[in-house]
């Protein structure tokens, strides 16, 4: 993928563009080029008079999408599906294209259409529900998300010829889903050009101010930069490594984001720019992290060796921040083949030489196939479990160590939770406390990179609520979750669900005897409860114990049967709340001061 190419040749010569397109990508074989003409020709025999609503040639996106794919020399099936992605529309079956282009086009197209068309904004379930399909998707052909995410970027370059609803929505979407998948992707390129296409419509004036500092700053700091060159070069050609190297400013998304988290205006932040040096092996990386602290002073904490721990996308490069001349400047050193990687990502591996075949891809380079596989049997039925599993596979992740040195990757704002239950689930569930680093810290405190976690359990130990409201990972989710279902009648959910369930039953009693709805009435917590006309009012048990003091909640108004809990205040003993009062649930820290409460079932009806 990469940055736009505009053709040439008129958009109203259909003929002219194909030509183009094939002299442009003249990687592909005789018999390649005669499939993408035929394909160029089916969509034009369907779309030619037609033109989208900014005025331009219809069949001018899917030829721009198929060119951003070919540039990436993408096998000649993702370049036909790409020019032939929108005759759904058309009333072409997947038959129809199948006996025309084969069965493996009409299959990326079958998936891919179903992705292209739905809303990408994860504002609902069923909207979520889209993105879980296009993430699983992935397992099967990975073609089908590079076709998809070409079509977002190819939007997005073109966002001026859509509506302003729909401006809107693809840009929320892309920083929401696309910018983080290319990432995952190992797509750089793509994720920065998202990113900042992004913020040029969202917020155009911060996008601007950005764009001209950073002119400025190339011009100001060129002698600056030149003179850091030429003393890296010097020095690396004194150890015989021969090197390229290249200033870059960083992107204006992350420039961006880095004026918020600060609150800083863009004149007061110095590390706009950036060096890259690539060389041709990872000794000699290592050996020019050497050569640069000793040029300059390296600056504390900013050394990332993601050589010996590569992200899960594949990236692999050597990070540092140097102080030169008084300024923070920023390096990376890599090979050729990392950048490679870190420009074309997981494209790299799904070149047409290559074909689909999964055993040709570098496992260890497919973290996120890896993880959809894992999850691929998930049950999505609410937006907590989608936004878990979304945030393990697109957020931000952190390394973390165990005592004997074995390393965990987790999804930025993991806890220690989370890492008790990524080495086992036995462990997860046993959990009482944590330590980083050797000192203790609280379980729902985020981790840090790289620290050093150590579990400590107790046989007695379950999980609980409390802990579900922490975890980041889906694992973690699933089984306290299923663990809660199964054991805690106090689990707010259950309850909930048994209430729902027990008014159905009652409506549907009540309207086979009557032949009407009934009143509404409050339902009722707990399994087989009694019917409503016996809810009443019993004294309660403070841990076994009568005589204690204790008060009715008001928020929820408690009556036998009803499951309940207490909580110990300060001025007026134990409250006795409903165990799924949204009240009590929402008291932090709560199972510190809760305490045993029952029905005294001795006590005669009031």
């Amino acid at each position: 993928m990469g940055l736009e190419y505009q053709f040439k040749s008129s958009p109203e010569n259909p003929d002219d563009l194909i030509n183009e397109f094939l002299k442009l990508n003249d990687n592909y074989t005789h018999d390649d080029q005669l499939k993408i003409k035929k394909a160029w020709n089916f969509l034009i025999s369907r779309t030619k008079d037609l033109q989208r609503p900014c005025g331009k040639p219809y069949y001018l996106h899917p030829l721009r999408v198929a060119n951003i794919l070919a540039g990436n020399r993408l096998d000649a099936d993702t370049v036909v599906s790409a020019i032939l992605h929108p005759l759904h529309k058309f009333d072409v079956t997947p038959d129809q294209i199948a006996a025309e282009f084969g069965e493996n086009v009409s299959k990326i197209l079958i998936t891919t259409n179903k992705i292209i068309s739905l809303p990408m904004n994860s504002k609902t379930l069923h909207e979520s529900d889209a993105i879980r399909k296009m993430l699983f998707a992935m397992c099967d052909d990975a073609r089908v998300i590079l076709l998809t995410l070409s079509d977002r970027l190819d939007r997005i370059r073109n966002i001026s010829s859509l509506t302003t609803e729909q401006q809107r929505a693809l840009a929320e979407a892309v920083i929401e889903i696309w910018a983080p998948l290319a990432d995952r992707l190992g797509m750089q390129k793509e994720k920065n050009e998202l990113e900042d296409a992004s913020l040029k419509f969202t917020n155009p004036d911060a996008y601007i101010q950005i764009e001209k500092v950073i002119a400025q700053s190339k011009e100001e700091q060129a002698a600056y930069l030149e003179k850091a060159v030429n003393n890296i070069y010097k020095s690396s050609a004194k150890m015989g490594i021969e090197v390229t190297i290249t200033s870059r400013a960083k992107h204006y998304y992350s420039i961006y984001q880095k004026m918020r988290k600060r609150n800083k205006e863009i004149s007061e932040l110095y590390d706009l720019l950036a060096l890259r040096i690539l060389c041709n092996s990872p000794a000699e990386c290592y050996t020019l992290i050497g050569i640069v602290h000793g040029l300059w002073k390296p600056m504390d904490g900013r050394f990332k060796d993601y050589i010996a721990m590569p992200k899960s996308n594949g990236y692999q490069s050597l990070h540092t921040t140097v102080i030169c001349e008084g300024k923070p400047l920023e390096i990376q050193i890599r090979t050729h083949e990392m950048h490679n990687m870190a420009e074309h990502g997981i494209a790299s591996h799904w070149l047409y030489k290559k074909g689909t075949n999964h055993d040709l891809v570098e496992a260890d380079k497919l973290d996120i196939f890896n993880k959809l596989q894992q999850f691929k049997e998930t049950n999505i039925t609410d937006e907590a479990t989608f936004n878990t599993l979304k945030n393990e596979l697109l957020g931000d992740e952190i390394y973390v160590f165990t005592p004997k040195g074995d390393v965990r990757k987790l999804p930025a704002g993991a806890t220690a939770i989370d890492f008790a239950y990524a080495i086992h689930s036995a462990i997860g569930e046993k959990i009482i406390a944590a330590k980083a680093d050797g000192k203790i810290i609280p379980l729902s405190k985020p981790l840090q990179n790289t620290q050093i976690i150590e579990i400590i359990t107790n046989p007695q130990a379950h999980p609980t609520e409390t802990q579900l409201k922490l975890v980041k990972t889906t694992k973690a989710h699933q089984r306290i979750h299923s663990w809660l279902m199964n054991n805690d009648p106090t689990f707010s959910e259950k309850n909930s669900l048994e209430k729902a369930n027990f008014e159905k039953d009652q409506t549907a009693s009540q309207q086979n005897a009557e032949g009407k709805l009934p009143p509404k009435k409050r339902p009722k917590a707990g399994k087989n409860p009694a019917p409503a006309n016996h809810r009443v009012l019993k004294n309660v048990l403070v841990q076994g114990e009568k005589h204690v003091l204790y008060t009715i909640a008001q928020c929820c108004h408690p009556l036998y049967p009803d499951l309940i809990v207490g909580y110990v205040t300060r001025s007026k003993g134990i409250t006795i709340h409903r165990a799924d009062c949204l009240i009590y649930h929402r008291i932090p820290d709560k199972e510190r001061k809760t305490m045993e409460v029952q029905w005294d079932s001795s006590d005669s009806d009031n």
